[in-house]
């Protein structure tokens, strides 16, 4: 989902090693399931032992995010969670299969914040903290924040001005506008994060039996599919098909 040409060669030739490497003949579609965690999460680390509690924070930290985003309308579709750490610092992962849009409303950003925000608003309900798990997340709620408000004025009063983010091509070393305006475009940030966080915990809280539900199995099983997940918590409220934008209504 979502791959282009040579993320799709990547799987299969991991797909073919797989196979190989259990010496049969032929590819399955287990060994290409096995060849996408690779390509997506990462090698796994089996070597990465984590304390009972550590895997704890992590299911919850991962069912954070696919409630989430199973009872988001604008949300992408879940279609696998794991919690077998791989790569160099992933502990967890969820697969999603983003929707096929040339472009991105605000309200879709703001979903996709509300996901990303989702695990580190389960951990806060569940243990009463927070972790470095979220570190990630983080950045990618940061940066979809300030893209929304500086580049897209994606707010109310914003203008029709686009600066670009720090470090991105195109940035200037001199920032192009004033110090009251970076001024606005942090609160502006805060305000939208500040938000979503609101609706997230708001969400999670509504549904912690199915957090819990989807946590304890995650414990047991360290992965689950798209249709596990819905044997666990039920259908997706709403059709992936239909309605990719918010005045969209077409399949």
């Amino acid at each position: 989902p979502g791959f282009v040409g040579a993320d799709i060669a990547n799987v299969c030739n991991e797909g073919a090693l797989v196979t190989a490497r259990e010496k049969l003949d032929a590819v399955g579609l287990d060994h290409l399931e096995k060849a996408m965690d690779r390509v997506i999460g990462g090698i796994e680390k089996k070597s990465r032992v984590l304390s009972d509690f550590e895997k704890k924070v992590v299911a919850y930290h991962e069912a954070g995010h696919a409630i989430t985003g199973w009872f988001l309308k604008y949300a992408d579709p879940l279609m696998k969670i794991s919690i077998i750490p791989r790569g160099s610092a992933a502990l967890g992962y969820a697969q999603y299969l983003p929707k096929e849009t040339a472009i991105s409303t605000a309200t879709q950003l703001f979903d996709r914040i509300c996901v990303l925000l989702g695990g580190r608003v389960s951990e806060l309900i569940t243990f009463g903290h927070l972790s470095t798990g979220a570190s990630d997340d983080l950045q990618k709620v940061t940066q979809i924040a300030y893209s929304k408000v500086s580049q897209l004025s994606m707010y109310p009063g914003g203008g029709h001005l686009s600066f670009p983010l720090p470090g991105q091509q195109g940035a200037q070393i001199q920032k192009p506008y004033s110090d009251d305006v970076a001024e606005l475009f942090d609160e502006e940030v805060k305000s939208i994060v500040d938000s979503a966080f609101k609706r997230t915990k708001a969400l999670l809280e509504e549904k912690a039996e199915e957090v819990q539900r989807v946590a304890e199995h995650l414990l047991k099983y360290e992965v689950i599919t798209r249709d596990d997940f819905i044997k666990i918590v039920g259908p997706r409220p709403f059709e992936d098909e239909a309605g990719t934008h918010p005045d969209d209504h077409t399949v």
